[in-house]
Parts: structure tokens; sequence; C-alpha cells
């Protein structure tokens, strides 16, 4: 358990003891900062450890590599905005940080700060590229602050943390080890520096396979197209804007991948010439060429090896049903997803969704409307059941 300077730092000897309590080992990092808040006797006393402050104590280094190699998990509790700003640079200035850099285990972190220092767009921005290096963020509780102000940015109480750790561990983790690629979002294909072809794509449905995927154990690359859909921690984030972008991380990443799912919106055409400078209005008309996009799904599909699956969406007006029978085939596919803009409740911005999954053994699963998040559970659940089938 990393501590960190922040007035919350109190809350850390009652976090320790409800640790020790339900069984877990707790070894106790402190930066200098944080001594102002908590002694270091009260910690080693209820973690039955010595407490770490500095790489080198006398004559004695603390081993900071096999710190981070020995825990099961690595918990940072107070995050305070100064040491969120090193992880996210990198710096490793103190003890804290040459375990954090070293640690082989998952992280989480429960920031503590603030309500303005909270909604600072640095202090999201810090949060964003360390959740997408896999991190995981407990978030903030709204309540009085040390400013006297009431707002968001205390930290998580302890009982909330213990509990958050436990459902980590406890989750039925069926994904452990399985390497995962989604794909989420609209394209944009660009007619002039200002203009664009695009669809009504929010990525909410990606987004949600992505969290439940990880939630169920996987490593899980989200390639997401221009969205400002918020992503869960524990997620890598790669963000691309055009259709060619896309596949071109799609290719580069596949490779490696276990399980693939192509729910984003690419688009199936992009201008032939980008304009270089923005194009003015004219009396006429104006024509703009297109050209056929790669098509990613059908390109992995030619790729897919043995033990790979591959997951498709088809979201249909007409035909609905043959045409997702005939994409399955055609794209290669494992299974195929369909959801109708006839259906009420389903399609781009909605925040619910209604499907069908088809197979390549001619099974045909239909599902009620429901939340896009209880859409994703239904899908992974289908997944599952096709690996171990």
């Amino acid at each position: 358990m990393g501590i960190t300077g922040s007035i919350a730092a109190y809350k850390s000897a009652v976090l320790t003891r409800l640790l020790v309590k339900a069984g877990a080992e707790v070894k106790v990092v402190m930066t200098a900062a944080a001594k102002d808040f908590v002694t270091p006797l009260s910690l080693s006393t209820l973690s039955k450890n010595p407490v770490l402050t500095d790489l080198v104590e006398g004559d004695s280094w603390a081993n900071h590599v096999m710190l981070g190699r020995w825990a099961d998990i690595m918990l940072i509790a107070p995050l305070s905005c100064n040491t969120l700003a090193k992880m996210a640079g990198g710096s490793c200035d103190n003890l804290l940080m040459a375990v954090y850099l070293s640690a082989t285990c998952p992280v989480v972190v429960a920031p503590a700060m603030d309500e303005d220092m909270w909604h600072h767009a640095t202090t999201k921005n810090n949060l964003k590229k360390i959740s997408s290096w896999g991190n995981y963020c407990i978030p903030v509780e709204k309540g009085e602050l040390a400013s006297g102000l009431i707002g968001d940015g205390r930290m998580a109480e302890p009982e909330t943390i213990v509990l958050w750790l436990k459902e980590f561990f406890l989750a039925k983790l069926e994904l452990k080890g399985k390497k995962v690629l989604i794909t989420a979002g609209p394209t944009y294909e660009s007619i002039d520096p200002v203009r664009f072809i695009g669809n009504h794509s929010s990525g909410k449905m990606g987004v949600a396979i992505a969290e439940e995927m990880s939630k169920r154990g996987a490593m899980v690359t989200l390639v997401l197209g221009p969205s400002a859909i918020a992503v869960g921690s524990g997620i890598k984030i790669v963000k691309v804007r055009s259709a060619e972008e896309m596949y071109k991380a799609c290719s580069t990443i596949f490779a490696k991948t276990d399980i693939a799912v192509m729910s984003a919106a690419v688009a199936d055409y992009t201008p032939a010439t980008i304009v270089k400078e923005k194009i003015k209005k004219e009396t006429g008309d104006l024509t703009i060429t297109l050209t056929k996009t790669k098509d990613i799904l059908k390109s992995l599909g030619a790729k897919k090896k043995k033990g790979q699956l591959l997951i498709g969406f088809a979201l249909e007006t007409n035909n609905e049903k043959a045409n997702a029978l005939k994409k399955l085939d055609s794209k290669n596919a494992d299974l195929i997803i369909l959801n109708s803009l006839r259906d009420e409740g389903a399609g781009f911005g909605h925040d619910t969704n209604k499907i069908t999954i088809f197979d390549k053994q001619g099974g045909e699963h239909a599902f009620d409307i429901k939340s896009k998040k209880e859409v994703a559970v239904d899908i992974v659940n289908s997944i599952i059941q096709l690996l171990h089938a």
C-alpha cells in the first residue's frame, strides 16, 4: 500500500487495519510528505510489517524491484495530485515511484484532492493516461473537503476500498490471460481540414464490451474512433480517427490477439482526395468522389489462425437476418451480432440495445431490449461459451 501526502492519509490507518483483518498481508510504502499526516509507527504497528519510506536507510537498501514483484496488488491510497502527475510522467524520485515502476501486479489508485484540482484538465488527462496503461481507479466521493468546500475529491472510504478489492479478487475471471482486441465508435473521413464524413455511432456498445471483458480478467486493447465516451480503468486505448488508421491499428494488434470484437461503425467509403484548404461555397454543386475503405473484419477473417475468435457486428435496416448470415460467412467470423435500426431503442446513440447473435453452427439467439451494459454481459457470455465449446 502506497500512501502519499494528503489529509486523507489519516484514513490509511483504518484501511490498513481493515485489510489485515480481512486476511491480507500488507506492506506500506510512504512518501516523505505522507509522514506529515500519519506516522510510520502507527502503520507499522497495524500492518505488522516495517514501513518503508526511503530507497536507502542507513546501510540498507529497500529492494523496490522485489517489492513490486512480491505483491498481488499495489494500492495507492490516498493518491495525491502530485504523485498522480509523477505516475503519468514516469518520474522516479522516491521509493513509492520506484516500486510502482517495478510492479508486475495490478495497480489500483484511490485519488484524494480538492474539488478544483480534481476537475482540472491536467488531472483528468493524467488519470486517462495511467488508466490507458492498465491501472485501475476507485472513484472519488463527494463530501466535505479539507478546504471547507463541499464537492468531489474525497478519497473513497476505507470500507469502500476493501469491498472493491474483495470484488476484484473474487470476480469470475473466465478470460484471465486472454488478449482481446475491440473496436468502438465511428470513423471520420476527412473532406478538407474542417469537414468530414461520419456517422452517429457513440461508441457506447463497444466500450461496454471492453469494460465487461476487462472485468472478466481479459487484457483488453480498445481501438477507439472519435468518441466522447469515458472508458473504465484497466483498458489500453488506441485512439484513431479514420478507417485507414483503424485498419492499420487492428492489423498490427490482431496477430497477438485471442479474441477480436469488431463493434466500430467503420465508414465504407472515404473521399478519394482530401482537399488541403477549406472548400469555399460556390454557386454550383459540389461533387466528391468516394473510394471504398478497407474491410477490416474481412481482412482479419482472412488472417485468422486456429484458436482465434473473430466477432463482427451487423447494423441493418432491412433483410436483417439474411444480411447478418451473409456477413458471418463472407467475413469468416465466428459470431455476428445483429441489431436493427427498426427496433425501437436500438442502434446509435441509445443507452439500450436489442441484439440477435448468429454462430457458424446455425445457432440463433435473440435477446430482449436491455441496457448496453447488460447487452455486453450477454455478448461476453456468448463468447465464453464459444471458447469452451
